[in-house]
């Protein structure tokens, strides 16, 4: 957008003493004749750019002249690069944060660069979570957000499936997926995936840790993502949901499974009902089993075995009560 490209320009301008028309076109991945219109219209808007001509010319801002933003705090700056999520940053503590950064940004811009930017925020909203889901309860989220940023480590208390254990994690990033807040942290010589909404206590410990140079939290989840996926593919069910199966899948299947279905799920048909494959475990009678729950809000259209392992199940269903 031209208006992101126009404060681009102010920066890079305020960055380098001089610089031409090439070098600015280069730097900004934009043509020349595009980078003289934006030049022009930088004077316009009133930010003091001159052109010196000669060999050695170029594009400069007056001599002193820059922006207002020198005093931009860390936590303020990584606000910035988050902009479209103020949820998640409320989340993470980092609200007031956020505040603080837009109005410095806003007292820097001149007035139509910031009428552009706020045209642009009023037209564009992130929601995060997937539809049909309500949010987690994330108690402890600050804590590791905390122990994140400051490279602490933590112990925690997390429910398994079928028990709590204590942990004392390195706690590497946070992932927010769908809605759902996953802490990436190294323990017992591994680095592994934690949900944020199992964490039951959580406490920073003394000191700190050596976080690794080369880890790249984003190429990791990547990664640890894709054999995620991959570990899920049993054998593909599909199903004819209601709006009704719809709403109740995340809370009868894993919700990470559920949510991926229904955003690959068909469009709905003319009576709300949409078509998605599930991956559910491979013995019919049980896949047949992890459908029930869903009761006349699911139809089976494929494999036959389980088609026919549901049908049977409620036939029998049926005749009990009668």
């Amino acid at each position: 957008m031209r208006a992101e490209r126009l404060v681009a320009l102010v920066f890079t301008l305020q960055a380098r003493r001089n610089a031409t028309i090439t070098e600015l076109a280069e730097s900004l991945g934009v043509s020349e004749r595009t980078m003289h219109r934006d030049v022009a219209a930088l004077r316009d808007l009133g930010v003091p750019v001159w052109t010196e001509p000669g060999r050695h010319g170029g594009i400069r801002l007056v001599e002193g002249w820059r922006t207002r933003v020198d005093g931009l705090t860390s936590r303020e700056a990584v606000a910035l690069f988050a902009m479209g999520a103020p949820r998640a940053l409320a989340e993470l503590g980092l609200g007031g944060a956020e505040s603080a950064a837009h109005a410095k940004v806003s007292a820097a811009l001149p007035a139509p660069l910031r009428e552009q930017a706020q045209h642009i925020a009023q037209r564009f909203h992130l929601d995060a979570p997937a539809w049909f889901r309500h949010s987690e309860e994330t108690a402890h989220l600050t804590v590791v957000a905390r122990a994140v940023w400051e490279q602490r480590r933590l112990r925690v208390d997390y429910r398994r499936s079928d028990r709590t254990v204590e942990r004392v994690l390195d706690p590497l990033g946070l992932v927010l997926k769908a809605g759902v807040w996953y802490l990436v942290a190294r323990a017992d010589g591994g680095t592994r995936t934690y949900r944020v909404s199992r964490v039951i206590e959580a406490e920073e410990l003394d000191g700190h840790f050596e976080r690794p140079t080369d880890f790249d939290l984003a190429g990791w989840w990547q990664h640890s993502s894709a054999r995620f996926e991959k570990s899920l593919r049993r054998a593909p069910v599909r199903v004819r949901l209601s709006p009704f199966g719809a709403r109740s899948l995340p809370a009868l299947l894993d919700a990470d499974l559920a949510v991926a279905a229904l955003d690959n799920a068909g469009p709905p048909d003319n009576d709300g009902w949409r078509e998605a494959e599930l991956p559910l475990e491979e013995n019919p009678e049980i896949a047949a089993a992890q459908l029930l729950g869903l009761g006349t809000g699911v139809e089976v259209v494929e494999p036959p075995a389980v088609r026919a392992a549901f049908a049977e199940t409620a036939r029998r269903m049926a005749e009990r009560h009668r």
